[in-house]
């Protein structure tokens, strides 16, 4: 399909939303993107590249810019909470991909992505607040409704604009996503205590407490998690107090103990299930990333599936020969990998929780005994993610 002249808009100026508007623009489209927000400003807070994402931006020719602004991850430790024991060392350097994660900050990410975009030509037009997309049927251009009556019209509109993004309620209708029992808190701390650049997470009963480094390992980034019966709101711009934290985590020793007590500022948020939404496109228009399938943080696939999606929707259109063709397409190719990926952060949480001392005690020593004895079969098991390249035919 010849996207030459076509006009693209793009809902949200996140990680996903800003890879897609790059990936049309070279192929030809016209491409703006809209963002409710005043600024593309520094939000957030770590994130993880793994080989599967850096692939995109290699593809983009935008993977320099990334190693220019992240740290280089050489492994994951798995340690005790009490007093950090180390359990079990993950060398990323096993990885058959050959290519060891990334961490950034989010909002460096944004920002090389929005510099490209503007490089590229696109506008990045804010305080862009849409209220609802007409997708577009039987030749018509799909329409964006703003929230103070204006309208933009566009031979295809995507939808990047999050976990509530406005085009997946048109597409799929609203459905409740239910708790996952889980609450999270996220806070960066000046790296006092030397931390490597590593990932540790450090397990405890019903809690667990990973960090890495970010902006030259000047910083760490701490995302703590406990099991909780309630929570009323989702999202993560819930300010709380820091003595709350490590109060919650006030057993967890080593390094923990003193990551926790430089944390000055600190957000935290209810963990939530979404299903997969089973409708992705209609007429001229599509979702991709967290609007399409959000997924939890345990697995820390969130940035690299947006910028899979976007790679793959741009291919399936550019081999299409109609636009209802290629967007199918792209739903085709990127459904059964998500929702493993999605099931897979959704298992993955209950491993660092373990409360039985006893069935704690052996599933540590299990641990101990495969990165002994057999480290490249246990790095194997996630050559299914770190492996994949969207953007080899």
């Amino acid at each position: 399909m010849d996207l030459s002249e076509q006009k693209v808009c793009v809902i949200g100026a996140g990680i996903g939303g800003l890879t897609a508007a790059l990936a049309l623009r070279q192929l030809g489209a016209r491409v703006c993107v809209l963002e409710q927000a005043e600024a593309i400003k520094e939000v957030g807070a770590g994130l993880q590249v793994s080989p599967n994402g850096l692939a995109v931006l290699r593809g983009l020719g935008l993977a320099s810019h990334l190693e220019a602004r992240s740290v280089k991850a050489q492994a994951v430790e798995l340690r005790d909470y009490a007093a950090g024991r180390l359990v079990a060392h993950l060398d990323l350097g096993l990885i058959k991909a050959g290519t060891p994660y990334h961490f950034v900050h989010r909002a460096d990410l944004i920002d090389l992505l929005a510099q490209a975009v503007r490089a590229a030509g696109i506008k990045i037009l804010l305080l862009q607040n849409v209220e609802t997309v007409h997708p577009g049927r039987g030749g018509e251009r799909a329409r964006v409704v703003m929230s103070n009556g204006s309208e933009m019209r566009a031979d295809l509109v995507i939808g990047g604009d999050g976990l509530h993004s406005r085009l997946r309620g048109v597409l799929n209708g609203t459905v409740a996503p239910f708790f996952t029992r889980q609450v999270a808190w996220r806070a960066i701390v000046p790296n006092t205590m030397r931390h490597g650049n590593l990932v540790q997470v450090h397990m405890g009963p019903h809690r667990h407490l990973v960090s890495y480094p970010l902006r030259g390992g000047t910083m760490v980034n701490l995302v703590a998690v406990q099991e909780q019966a309630g929570w009323a709101e989702e999202g993560w711009h819930h300010t709380d107090d820091p003595q709350n934290l490590r109060r919650v985590f006030n057993d967890f020793g080593g390094d923990a103990r003193a990551l926790l007590g430089e944390v000055t500022e600190v957000s935290r948020w209810g963990l939530f299930r979404h299903p997969v939404a089973p409708v992705w496109h209609q007429g001229n228009c599509a979702i991709l990333g967290d609007a399409a399938h959000p997924t939890l943080p345990f697995m820390a696939q969130g940035a690299s599936m947006a910028m899979e999606d976007a790679w793959v929707l741009r291919d399936a259109l550019e081999r299409a020969g109609t636009l209802s063709e290629g967007l199918a397409a792209y739903q085709t190719r990127r459904e059964e990998r998500v929702k493993r990926v999605v099931d897979a952060a959704s298992k993955n949480a209950w491993k660092y929780h373990l409360a039985n001392p006893v069935v704690r005690t052996a599933a540590h020593m299990g641990m101990r005994l495969a990165t002994t004895f057999a480290p490249k079969k246990l790095m194997g098991q996630f050559d299914w993610i770190y492996s994949h390249d969207v953007t080899k035919p």
